[in-house]
């Protein structure tokens, strides 16, 4: 028989592990990842790069329409990387610099239109691994499987620092702690498509979980929604 393709919706807090449990679980199911969070990380970028006037929905969209986002896969790092007009810029979208910018960026409505459409476009063959902030509610509210993942807040600022150190030795713990707060309340209070958890969504609270407890744990949902579902693990 064969065996019926589904989209994965994975939701939730910075900091929470969702893309890297998006992307073993995608590797591990042979479906395709979208780090919807780069997307939108990339656009910030350029919105920096080229000192676009954020608070101006005309500049927005002069600046929308010479940006051309992909992914292509990077096979040293068995990673998906995104390419910001024929550029690779996975490494420059995690400075600081964009992460303090990129949630009042994402909040707009039009970059969000940009963004979305595109989403919805990767998931037509469906998959799909996609993790983001309202993929579950608004990218795709009909997905067959939708998660929400939390973690302790002082958990997720201790694996910030640990990440951001590595490459900014100087880089504070209170500062990590402001940026996930600040981060968090833009988030879960803007007017397009705030984070929140869809009402069917399952809750993985991985506070105490090690990578492979988590990933099992979901591809185990993922066999138990359906036989003709199943995919081949």
């Amino acid at each position: 028989m064969q065996q019926h393709k589904i989209i994965i919706a994975i939701d939730g807090f910075s900091s929470c592990g969702k893309s890297t449990m998006a992307r073993e679980l995608a590797k591990k199911l042979g479906y395709s990842y979208i780090d919807s969070g780069a997307m939108y990380r990339a656009i910030t970028l350029y919105f920096l790069r080229n000192q676009v006037d954020y608070s101006d929905p005309v500049k927005v969209m002069e600046a929308l329409a010479n940006i051309n986002l992909t992914f292509e896969f990077n096979e040293e790092e068995q990673r998906s990387n995104i390419y910001l007009n024929d550029e690779d810029v996975e490494s420059y979208i995690r400075d600081m610099i964009v992460s303090e910018k990129v949630s009042e960026v994402a909040a707009i409505k039009q970059v969000r239109a940009f963004a979305v459409g595109q989403q919805k476009q990767m998931g037509k063959k469906k998959a799909i691994v996609m993790d983001g902030r309202d993929i579950g509610t608004a990218v795709f509210p009909h997905a067959e499987l939708k998660i929400f993942m939390t973690a302790d807040p002082e958990v997720r600022v201790m694996r910030r620092f640990k990440e951001l150190y590595a490459t900014n030795p100087h880089i504070s713990m209170d500062e990590v702690r402001h940026n996930l707060e600040l981060r968090d309340y833009i988030d879960s209070n803007r007017e397009e498509s705030p984070l929140r958890r869809a009402e069917d969504a399952r809750i993985l609270d991985n506070t105490a979980l090690t990578r492979e407890e988590q990933l099992k744990l979901v591809v185990d949902w993922v066999k138990n929604l359906s036989p003709k579902m199943e995919p081949s693990i």
